[in-house]
């Protein structure tokens, strides 16, 4: 906790808070190795490194420093830096997304740059259910996936980055928000949990009533990337 804490406050990080003031967006901060240890500490472990292990194929994977992400009262606040669209998207779909698909150019196309393997959160303060919680959209990978394999169908992984899928993407979230459960994820410090990485999933508006530590609600982010961008689609 203390180099999240410290990463955060840094100045030269100033720059990544973002929503007026309320949201530190998640990014690679955290001086962690590629086995997870800051320093002296051990690997990362628990059950689900395990479950990892056990279903993915992980041999010889090293992780990516984690993200910090973290929520403060108010979130999300409007920006100047964010369109009354997206603003309105933050407020009323959790800034739903699904993660690697990043905005590319004035136009913000949407481009499959970042084939993570998974997204493992590690809760790092405690904050209660209302302080901007993770949601998930049940079993939504599995639309992503079925729709992304019919686009992607013909195109070799190699260039799967080079296609836009801007149009694809958004036809995919509507899908998933009319056929599958919005789910809430009640977490507790030093808890993990894993997120499928075609999974929809965001960030809820922080309640009026919601209460967290002066590092408002901090989860850090481990998303290790495939090597071969079709394990992204066809992996487990």
């Amino acid at each position: 906790m203390p180099y999240a804490r410290e990463a955060v406050a840094a100045p030269e990080n100033a720059g990544w808070l973002r929503c007026g003031g309320t949201w530190f967006v998640g990014v690679n901060l955290l001086p962690n190795d590629p086995q997870g240890r800051i320093e002296n500490s051990d690997p990362i472990c628990g059950e689900a490194v395990s479950f990892l292990e056990q279903n993915y194929p992980l041999a010889g994977f090293n992780l990516d420093q984690a993200q910090i992400s973290a929520c403060y009262p108010g979130y999300p606040k409007p920006s100047t830096s964010e369109s009354d669209s997206v603003y309105r998207y933050r407020q009323n779909r959790d800034a739903a997304h699904i993660d690697g698909l990043l905005a590319i150019g004035t136009n913000r196309r949407r481009y499959l740059k970042e084939p993570h393997a998974y997204v493992l959160g590690i809760p790092m303060t405690d904050f209660c259910a209302d302080a901007s919680p993770p949601v998930i959209w049940e079993s939504s990978h599995q639309i992503a996936r079925a729709r992304f394999r019919e686009f992607f169908s013909g195109i070799p992984p190699e260039k799967w980055s080079e296609v836009d899928i801007t149009d694809v993407y958004q036809t995919l979230r509507r899908e998933i928000f009319e056929k599958c459960p919005r789910k809430l994820l009640q977490l507790k410090r030093g808890e993990s949990f894993l997120v499928h990485r075609l999974a929809l999933h965001g960030i809820t508006p922080w309640r009026d009533a919601a209460t967290a530590g002066p590092d408002g609600r901090m989860i850090c982010y481990f998303r290790p990337k495939f090597r071969n961008p079709k394990d992204w689609l066809c992996a487990p």
